[in-house]
């Protein structure tokens, strides 16, 4: 039986306790949390863009903790991580050193230096990290990946990569660059996580947008890879407008064949060109995936953590040097917006040493 603790309940810890509940032979031992409600098992009042409301949980065959040092010494195999961006860097210390494998919530830090610090610190007690990048489990963006991998359409050429929403006014501190960091590091960190798992890291970025205080709200984002003719592209942020509160997708180029996807959920409904292979004799071709619930995508991440575990073998997708070096992709992005200018990705890591 593979013990599991959480830390954090809010709408990830939530779907992340469902997603337990659907593997055999893993048990939800312990949590985490301060809201002396959501404590004694009433997690009515959560709420997100996709999956069931909150509702009341027996909580009493699980240890309850508000501290979360005391949490790290119960008897459990594996952390998951649902807190706030800013407490996810000391969170994983803390785990890591009482001997916990390791699984913290994207992003894996705000800074490039904490999520050094978080990468050198599971390898220290030679625990695992994984980070919860779940992109790659969405069935479109995992059919890409794959076909990309297998070269089943020859080599990859660029990418235009797309993740916006409406402005989240309820979210208290999205644009705080201490605390969420704003639509970068929330929201476009899957796009630079994904981008670097199928075209490696690029070496430089130039990107203009907007900003609200500190923190780019939108840009539009060309990376550069001095070693591959990749041309590769980012549209990230927020629109000011709220009938459009989230939309992703990308066009994904190969030598054989362009990948198309679109989603966006739309005050009047879901709109969506669902994913389609148009080949290089004029064909387009309809992919079928099966299971394109967003809550399949967590469940498959769930369980590809848990078999990470019980295996020993680290995820090649939630690997915790991946999320660092989307964290750096975001900072590139961020400081090129405000300097309108190009920058380096060794910059980023310079100034994270410094």
């Amino acid at each position: 039986m593979l013990k599991v603790g959480i830390a954090g309940i809010g709408f990830m810890g939530w779907i992340h306790w469902l997603a337990y509940q659907q593997i055999a032979d893993v048990e939800v031992v312990a949590i985490c949390e301060q809201d002396p409600v959501r404590l004694l098992g009433d997690w009515t009042a959560i709420q997100g863009n996709f999956g069931p409301p909150g509702e009341k949980v027996d909580l009493s065959q699980v240890a309850t903790f508000s501290d979360l040092g005391e949490f790290c010494e119960a008897d459990f195999d594996l952390v998951d991580i649902c807190l706030p961006p800013s407490l996810h860097s000391n969170a994983i210390s803390v785990a890591a050193r009482a001997g916990k494998q390791v699984f913290c919530e994207k992003p894996l830090s705000l800074t490039v230096k904490q999520c050094c610090e978080a990468v050198e610190i599971c390898s220290q007690n030679e625990r695992m990290l994984m980070v919860g990048q779940v992109l790659p489990f969405f069935a479109e963006y995992d059919y890409a990946l794959n076909a990309i991998k297998s070269r089943e359409y020859g080599e990859l050429l660029g990418c235009k990569l797309k993740r916006l929403i409406s402005d989240p006014t309820w979210l208290p501190n999205f644009y705080d660059p201490q605390k969420i960091g704003g639509p970068l590091f929330d929201l476009h960190v899957h796009d630079a996580h994904f981008l670097r798992l199928i075209a490696g890291m690029p070496t430089s970025v130039y990107s203009q947008g907007r900003c609200r205080g500190e923190v780019v709200s939108y840009c539009e984002s060309i990376f550069q890879f001095d070693d591959q003719p990749i041309c590769a592209t980012a549209t990230s942020g927020i629109i000011e407008q709220q009938g459009r509160p989230f939309s992703h997708g990308f066009e994904i180029h190969l030598e054989k064949a362009t990948l198309h996807f679109e989603y966006a959920a739309l005050s009047d409904g879901e709109q969506s060109m669902p994913l389609k292979a148009i080949r290089e004799d004029g064909t387009v071709e309809l992919v079928e995936l099966g299971n394109t619930e967003p809550l399949n995508a967590f469940n498959n991440e769930i369980a590809a953590v848990v078999e990470a575990v019980r295996s020993g073998k680290p995820s090649e997708i939630l690997n915790g040097d991946l999320a660092r070096d989307a964290i750096a992709i975001c900072h590139a992005q961020s400081k090129s917006v405000h300097e309108n200018r190009k920058v380096t990705i060794d910059e980023i890591l310079k100034d994270s040493k410094s």
